[in-house]
């Protein structure tokens, strides 16, 4: 039997302070592309980078779409996603 694979779609915070969205199905190997620089250009150029949210999803479709509901969010809205994870990160 296998096992249905997870897709994530996740929030970066650059260096600048701007925000990236994105999916994958392997947060930490996409988090390990983007520090290199070989994720994607936007944030080549404002390295370093820290993952502020992941939210995980049954398929790249589901991913896909909520990759577009996220990016259409205001940055405050955005924000407000990212704070469980910020809290955790306090204690």
């Amino acid at each position: 039997m296998t096992t249905a694979a997870s897709y994530y779609v996740y929030i970066l915070k650059c260096r600048t302070g701007h925000l990236y969205t994105g999916y994958t199905n392997n947060v930490k190997r996409r988090l390990s592309e983007h520090r290199k620089g070989t994720a994607s250009k936007f944030t080549r150029s404002r390295l370093p980078v820290t993952l502020m949210y992941q939210e995980r999803l049954r398929s790249r479709a589901e991913a896909m779409r909520r990759e577009i509901e996220v990016k259409k969010m205001s940055r405050a809205s955005k924000l407000r996603l990212c704070r469980p994870i910020a809290k955790q990160a306090k204690h």
